[in-house]
């Protein structure tokens, strides 16, 4: 074989270079959002019977619903009861708009507050399960706002009602998990220690209208002090919004696609917002106050004002509609709500489209505050009903469920394949215990 020249050999070399990189690009994953299928699928709907309920118990529900509208307590509501995949119950009740003497339909639009929660753990978890981060990890590895925290000294519990004084530092980072099980040493405005400073700094927390961004208010939260050290304890906090951010910085898509996209549209959830299109405003059922002095009332046209929390009804309607709040923005119908128990009930897939995983799913509706909560277990975005001694009323161990400000509430039970849901639109609700009623009555019904 004749010896190569040099020019040829360095064309040899360029040649091969050029193989190899394609070669290389074709076997490599290429980091970008992943396009998900989308459910059109409709609701699968059956009998009673046919799931092991008793359509004669069910109405149960009924008597009990309108008997409680009969009373004045509650304007109107919805109750979903589905098993083994299939909705067998789903009534609507009384009225949507009691001044203009509009009837509650299914497809009613409710504010779920809350109940936006596991969809922001979902959104968190599906990331996670993409490989860009641990949850272990420090959220100032995305949020470096994060980075060097002040506590509260003494912490809270510990000290309840005196106003911040004394700070220490904060000695261990809040992580990804801290966040998901709210024990990061955030709160919300209500809080008798740091309401008043998370008030002055103009904190959002999804009930009433904000402008700029969740990214903004996320950064000015992160420089107050926090509660307690991060872990130490258990504390219903703005936790979930920080989370919906962390979306937003890990994907690089604002928190409202992000669902649409990668949960909604994949789900069949098509009525499901944070503020809703005009053509579905009407949809919306008007939300109401019970006070025992004054009786049911319609939400006034002004923000009610709890000492430091401020809250208003208007939130999905007006407003710049910028701020996408993961721990309370959400409105929602009974059955698109349905759609995303079902997928957490079918451990991450809904008729063939896969969100999470199944082990991601059984990570969730584990409890990750052993020690911290007597009578409650938490997950990672769920209450979880972890050990018989967490049932006071009837269901069973290994359910998981939430609920909303605006009187929203579900269920999901593995062992019995069952999710239950009620949506009402009320608060203050005074001692009304319709929702946990209704999903009690759901379990009664079960004849199997």
């Amino acid at each position: 074989m004749k010896r190569l020249g040099r020019k040829s050999l360095i064309c040899l070399v360029l040649a091969l270079s050029l193989i190899i990189l394609a070669y290389s690009h074709s076997q490599t994953p290429q980091a970008k959002t992943p396009t998900p299928t989308t459910t059109s699928a409709p609701i699968k709907t059956t009998s009673p019977e046919n799931v092991g309920l008793s359509s004669k118990r069910l109405e149960r529900i009924d008597k009990t619903i309108q008997k409680t509208i009969d009373e004045a307590r509650i304007a109107g509501a919805i109750a979903l009861v589905a098993r083994h995949g299939k909705i067998a119950y789903l009534k609507a009740f009384g009225l949507a708009d009691r001044e203009a003497k509009k009837p509650m339909q299914t497809n009613n639009i409710f504010r779920i507050c809350s109940m936006t929660k596991p969809l922001t753990s979902v959104a968190v978890m599906m990331l996670y399960e993409e490989g860009h981060f641990m949850l272990n990890d420090p959220v100032s590895n995305f949020i470096p706002e994060f980075k060097n925290m002040k506590v509260l000294d003494p912490p809270y519990p510990k000290d309840a009602t005196s106003p911040p004084a004394k700070l220490v530092n904060a000695n261990r980072p809040i992580t990804i998990r801290h966040l998901l099980t709210h024990t990061a040493g955030l709160t919300y405005h209500w809080n008798p220690r740091l309401g008043k400073k998370y008030h002055e700094a103009g904190i959002g927390h999804g009930l009433s209208q904000n402008d700029g961004t969740i990214g903004d208010v996320v950064k000015r939260l992160a420089s107050l002090p926090l509660l307690f050290q991060p872990g130490d304890a258990w504390e219903y906090s703005l936790s979930d919004d920080v989370l919906g951010y962390l979306v937003e910085v890990v994907s690089g898509t604002p928190l409202d696609k992000f669902f649409q996209d990668r949960i909604f549209k994949p789900l069949g959830m098509k009525d499901t917002y944070f503020f809703l299109p005009d053509d579905k405003v009407t949809r919306l059922a008007a939300a109401y106050t019970y006070y025992p002095e004054k009786g049911l009332q319609r939400f006034p046209d002004k923000p009610i004002v709890e000492g430091d929390f401020v809250y208003s009804a208007d939130y999905p309607l007006r407003g710049q509609r910028t701020y996408f709040s993961g721990g309370g923005g959400l409105c929602s119908t009974a059955e698109d709500y349905y759609r995303f128990c079902q997928m957490m009930l079918d451990s991450g897939e809904l008729n063939g489209v896969r969100l999470i995983s199944r082990k991601s799913v059984e990570l969730i509706t584990q409890n990750h505050v052993w020690g911290k909560l007597d009578d409650a277990g938490y997950g990672l975005g769920f209450g979880v009903n972890a050990e018989p001694k967490h049932l006071s009323e009837l269901g069973s161990v290994g359910s998981f469920y939430w609920g909303g400000f605006f009187y929203t509430a579900f269920i999901i039970d593995p062992k019995e394949d069952m999710i239950t849901i009620f949506m009402g639109q009320l608060h203050p609700a005074g001692d009304l215990n319709l929702d946990q009623k209704t999903l009690r009555l759901a379990y009664q019904a079960i004849i199997d």
